[in-house]
Protein backbone atom coordinates (compact mmCIF):
# COMPACT_ATOMS: atom_id res chain seq x y z
CA UNK A 1 0.00 0.00 0.00
CA UNK A 2 0.81 3.47 -0.73
CA UNK A 3 2.31 5.81 2.48
CA UNK A 4 -0.92 7.31 1.74
CA UNK A 5 -3.88 6.48 3.83
CA UNK A 6 -6.96 5.21 2.13
CA UNK A 7 -10.49 5.46 3.06
CA UNK A 8 -12.95 3.03 1.98
CA UNK A 9 -16.39 2.49 1.96
CA UNK A 10 -17.52 -0.67 1.59
CA UNK A 11 -20.91 -1.22 0.70
CA UNK A 12 -23.22 -4.21 0.91
CA UNK A 13 -26.05 -3.42 -1.28
CA UNK A 14 -29.67 -3.69 -0.45
CA UNK A 15 -33.22 -1.93 -0.98
CA UNK A 16 -34.35 -2.22 2.18
CA UNK A 17 -31.19 -2.06 4.20
CA UNK A 18 -28.06 -1.08 2.71
CA UNK A 19 -24.89 -1.78 4.89
CA UNK A 20 -21.88 0.48 4.67
CA UNK A 21 -18.46 0.61 6.53
CA UNK A 22 -15.53 3.19 6.51
CA UNK A 23 -12.34 2.19 7.62
CA UNK A 24 -8.68 3.93 6.81
CA UNK A 25 -5.91 1.55 5.55
CA UNK A 26 -2.37 2.47 5.62
CA UNK A 27 0.44 -0.14 4.97
CA UNK A 28 0.92 -1.01 9.12
CA UNK A 29 -2.90 -0.99 10.34
CA UNK A 30 -6.29 -1.01 9.33
CA UNK A 31 -8.81 1.60 11.61
CA UNK A 32 -12.27 1.58 11.77
CA UNK A 33 -13.85 4.83 10.92
CA UNK A 34 -17.63 3.84 11.16
CA UNK A 35 -20.38 1.77 9.94
CA UNK A 36 -24.23 1.56 9.99
CA UNK A 37 -27.10 0.87 7.53
CA UNK A 38 -29.63 2.92 5.57
CA UNK A 39 -32.86 2.14 5.78
CA UNK A 40 -35.44 2.78 3.89
CA UNK A 41 -39.17 2.31 4.44
CA UNK A 42 -40.98 -0.16 2.85
CA UNK A 43 -43.76 1.89 2.46
CA UNK A 44 -42.31 4.38 0.21
CA UNK A 45 -42.50 3.97 -3.14
CA UNK A 46 -39.32 2.74 -5.33
CA UNK A 47 -37.60 5.86 -6.59
CA UNK A 48 -37.80 7.72 -3.21
CA UNK A 49 -36.12 5.08 -1.66
CA UNK A 50 -33.61 5.13 -3.95
CA UNK A 51 -33.41 8.54 -3.17
CA UNK A 52 -32.33 7.73 0.49
CA UNK A 53 -29.95 5.72 -0.58
CA UNK A 54 -28.38 8.03 -2.96
CA UNK A 55 -28.32 11.23 -0.48
CA UNK A 56 -27.38 9.14 2.53
CA UNK A 57 -23.96 7.79 0.70
CA UNK A 58 -23.27 10.76 -1.02
CA UNK A 59 -23.24 11.94 2.61
CA UNK A 60 -21.05 9.54 3.85
CA UNK A 61 -18.45 9.87 1.26
CA UNK A 62 -18.17 13.98 1.57
CA UNK A 63 -18.10 13.24 5.18
CA UNK A 64 -14.75 11.09 5.24
CA UNK A 65 -13.20 11.83 1.89
CA UNK A 66 -13.24 8.42 0.31
CA UNK A 67 -10.71 7.52 -2.03
CA UNK A 68 -11.69 3.89 -2.60
CA UNK A 69 -15.47 2.28 -2.73
CA UNK A 70 -15.70 -1.39 -2.61
CA UNK A 71 -19.10 -3.19 -3.27
CA UNK A 72 -20.26 -6.89 -3.26
CA UNK A 73 -20.91 -8.24 -6.54
CA UNK A 74 -24.73 -9.22 -7.06
CA UNK A 75 -25.69 -12.49 -6.54
CA UNK A 76 -28.35 -14.42 -8.70
CA UNK A 77 -31.83 -14.65 -7.22
CA UNK A 78 -34.50 -17.03 -7.68
CA UNK A 79 -37.02 -14.19 -6.64
CA UNK A 80 -36.31 -11.52 -9.91
CA UNK A 81 -38.17 -8.91 -8.05
CA UNK A 82 -35.31 -8.76 -5.24
CA UNK A 83 -32.69 -9.13 -7.37
CA UNK A 84 -34.04 -6.18 -9.67
CA UNK A 85 -33.93 -4.06 -6.46
CA UNK A 86 -30.67 -5.11 -5.20
CA UNK A 87 -29.51 -3.87 -8.38
CA UNK A 88 -30.96 -1.09 -8.87
CA UNK A 89 -30.29 -0.15 -4.97
CA UNK A 90 -26.53 -1.25 -6.06
CA UNK A 91 -26.62 0.85 -9.21
CA UNK A 92 -27.30 4.09 -7.12
CA UNK A 93 -25.10 3.75 -4.19
CA UNK A 94 -22.23 3.21 -6.94
CA UNK A 95 -23.32 6.64 -8.35
CA UNK A 96 -23.19 8.09 -5.47
CA UNK A 97 -20.20 6.78 -3.86
CA UNK A 98 -18.10 7.37 -7.36
CA UNK A 99 -16.24 10.57 -8.54
CA UNK A 100 -13.37 12.23 -9.02
CA UNK A 101 -9.94 9.67 -8.41
CA UNK A 102 -12.07 7.01 -6.59
CA UNK A 103 -10.73 3.70 -6.78
CA UNK A 104 -13.87 1.31 -7.08
CA UNK A 105 -13.87 -2.68 -6.37
CA UNK A 106 -15.80 -5.32 -6.64
CA UNK A 107 -15.45 -8.32 -4.63
CA UNK A 108 -17.68 -11.89 -4.66
CA UNK A 109 -18.87 -13.05 -0.98
CA UNK A 110 -16.33 -15.80 -1.33
CA UNK A 111 -13.64 -13.50 -2.28
CA UNK A 112 -14.50 -11.04 0.58
CA UNK A 113 -14.61 -14.42 3.14
CA UNK A 114 -11.34 -15.69 2.01
CA UNK A 115 -9.53 -12.31 2.29
CA UNK A 116 -10.77 -11.54 5.90
CA UNK A 117 -11.57 -14.77 6.98
CA UNK A 118 -9.03 -16.77 5.27
CA UNK A 119 -10.98 -19.64 3.73
CA UNK A 120 -14.30 -18.94 1.64
CA UNK A 121 -16.70 -20.58 3.24
CA UNK A 122 -16.41 -19.15 6.74
CA UNK A 123 -19.51 -18.51 8.41
CA UNK A 124 -21.10 -14.98 9.27
CA UNK A 125 -19.87 -15.51 13.02
CA UNK A 126 -16.61 -16.09 12.12
CA UNK A 127 -16.46 -13.58 9.60
CA UNK A 128 -18.05 -10.78 12.23
CA UNK A 129 -15.47 -11.91 14.60
CA UNK A 130 -12.48 -11.75 12.44
CA UNK A 131 -13.91 -8.10 11.58
CA UNK A 132 -14.22 -6.95 15.06
CA UNK A 133 -10.68 -8.52 15.84
CA UNK A 134 -8.95 -6.88 12.56
CA UNK A 135 -10.18 -3.35 13.34
CA UNK A 136 -9.74 -3.65 17.38
CA UNK A 137 -13.51 -3.12 17.47
CA UNK A 138 -15.06 -3.78 21.29
CA UNK A 139 -17.88 -6.19 20.27
CA UNK A 140 -19.11 -7.80 17.28
CA UNK A 141 -20.07 -5.19 14.44
CA UNK A 142 -23.62 -5.00 14.15
CA UNK A 143 -25.90 -5.12 12.27
CA UNK A 144 -25.37 -8.16 9.60
CA UNK A 145 -25.23 -5.60 6.30
CA UNK A 146 -22.76 -3.38 8.65
CA UNK A 147 -20.97 -6.26 9.60
CA UNK A 148 -20.52 -7.52 5.70
CA UNK A 149 -19.82 -4.37 4.50
CA UNK A 150 -16.58 -3.81 6.72
CA UNK A 151 -15.51 -7.20 5.64
CA UNK A 152 -15.73 -5.71 2.05
CA UNK A 153 -13.84 -3.01 2.96
CA UNK A 154 -11.13 -5.13 4.44
CA UNK A 155 -11.15 -7.17 1.70
CA UNK A 156 -10.45 -4.29 -0.84
CA UNK A 157 -7.59 -2.85 1.73
CA UNK A 158 -5.64 -6.35 1.17
CA UNK A 159 -6.33 -6.34 -2.44
CA UNK A 160 -5.18 -2.55 -3.02
CA UNK A 161 -2.02 -3.99 -0.61
CA UNK A 162 -1.36 -7.05 -2.98
CA UNK A 163 -1.79 -4.74 -6.45
CA UNK A 164 0.69 -2.24 -5.15
CA UNK A 165 3.27 -5.15 -4.11
CA UNK A 166 2.62 -6.79 -7.78
CA UNK A 167 2.93 -3.00 -9.56
CA UNK A 168 6.13 -2.48 -7.72
CA UNK A 169 8.15 -6.18 -8.22
CA UNK A 170 7.40 -5.71 -12.00
CA UNK A 171 8.80 -2.27 -12.47
CA UNK A 172 12.60 -2.81 -13.57
CA UNK A 173 14.92 -1.22 -11.45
Amino acid sequence: MSAVARVILGIDPGLAMLGYGIIEATPDRLCHLEHGCVVTPSTLATHERLRIIFDSVTAVRQRFGVTDVALELLFHSRNVRTAVAVAQARGVAVLAAVGGDVKVGEYTPTAVKQAVGGYGGARKRQMQEMVRMLLALPSLPAPDDAADALAIAICHARQAALQEVVARQSQPW
